[in-house]
């Protein structure tokens, strides 16, 4: 199951009429999670990933997802599946080999940055100073921002809620309408917040890219002084150092989404809650009512701050993160072992660039 999992995220395809429309980025996540799983998984599962014929569950699945699609997909499967096996039989036999291309190629850049060790030491060090000092705001940043907004949603559910009692004293009577707009307007509210909590990361995160950018170019310009070959060797360390990076606050920004649903997924069953109890017992509405409402805000209440103590400690998590990626890259040009981590952020950028090339040339050439 977990290979016809990994196998069905790895073709993701939204259609749109006849014509297929492929997220590399999608493809490209899928494809790594799935060598990642083979990696780093236990026993068992590597050994019911290995023994899988990709080739096969590629070819199920890309019939089963994609034979109402145009010709395009019946190219996509030609070259979709010898491509994957290529990448699959690379990764899977060849991990012994890419552990000791790693480490001399570690031991070449040691012997070549030797004369520059202490000043490439020294530039590393500050950087990860500044990217520290960088950092440091957007922790309390965030922490204001999601305050704010998550004492406004409480305020405006809870208003929800007020304005419905009222109502109902109002004319008990018109009860079935009255729950109606009340399961819309709270509908309404938790949908228009969940959007703001969520585009509170995205400013953020850009900020923290600026940041990363920033520090990367001061890496860089660090060269200057070194020779050609050993600038071409610390530049690929570099470039792989900030492609991990970046993830990290892609992470961050999927992180956020998927609380954020999370707490919409809970909010929600509040909206209607209320009307099947009515159903039940509308005898007894004035009654339940106000003691069911001063429930329902504590619960809610509780919800948003399990939601605020699970995601605040999210972008303190990163700047960690980040300055740890430099601390890392400190630590290869001393004693050093290479590690499955290793491996795998190794040839992560160059598998997903190669993916991203493939499929943007199948669709350049359809188009």
């Amino acid at each position: 199951m977990l290979v016809k999992v990994a196998a069905l995220a790895l073709l993701v395809c939204t259609f749109s009429g006849s014509q297929a429309e492929v997220n590399t980025d999608q493809v490209s996540n899928a494809f790594w999670k799935y060598f990642t799983q083979l990696t780093t998984g236990t026993k068992d599962t590597v050994e019911q990933i290995q023994q899988s014929d990709i080739s096969k569950q590629l070819n199920v699945l890309i019939e089963e997802n994609l034979k109402s699609v145009n010709v395009y997909a019946g190219e996509l499967q030609k070259q979709l599946i010898p491509f994957a096996k290529q990448i699959h039989d690379k990764l899977t036999q060849d991990s012994e080999k890419l552990r000791e291309q790693i480490k001399t190629e570690l031991e070449r850049l040691k012997e070549k940055i030797s004369p520059y060790a202490d000043e490439l030491h020294t530039h590393l060090n500050n950087n990860v100073k500044e990217l520290q000092i960088k950092l440091a705001p957007y922790t309390e940043e965030f922490q204001t921002q999601l305050d704010k907004n998550t004492q406004e949603l409480s305020q405006q559910l809870k208003s929800v809620t007020s304005d419905l009692e009222a109502k109902f004293r109002e004319n008990a009577v018109h009860i079935q309408a009255t729950l109606a707009t009340y399961s819309q307007e709270f509908q309404g509210k938790v949908d228009e917040n969940m959007d703001q909590l969520r585009k509170q990361v995205t400013p953020i995160t850009e900020k923290v890219k600026e940041n990363i950018d920033q520090q990367i170019q001061e890496l860089y310009k660090s060269l200057t002084p070194y020779a050609k070959d050993v600038q071409d060797e610390l530049r690929k360390q570099i470039e792989n150092m900030e492609f991990q990076m970046r993830k990290n606050v892609d992470q961050l920004e999927n992180r956020a989404l998927e609380l954020t649903v999370q707490l919409k997924e809970q909010l929600y069953p509040y909206a209607n809650e209320l009307r099947s109890k009515v159903n039940g017992d509308m005898a007894n509405v004035k009654q339940m009512l106000e003691p069911y409402l001063t429930q329902v805000n504590q619960q809610i209440d509780q919800k948003i701050t399990e939601f605020k103590g699970t995601i605040t400690p999210e972008v303190e998590t990163l700047n960690k993160a980040l300055v740890q990626r430099v601390e890392d890259m400190k630590k290869m040009f001393e004693e050093y072992t290479v590690t499955i981590q290793d491996q795998l952020e190794y040839r992560e950028k160059d598998i997903r660039d190669k993916i991203h090339e493939f499929i943007n040339k199948g669709v350049s050439n359809e188009n």
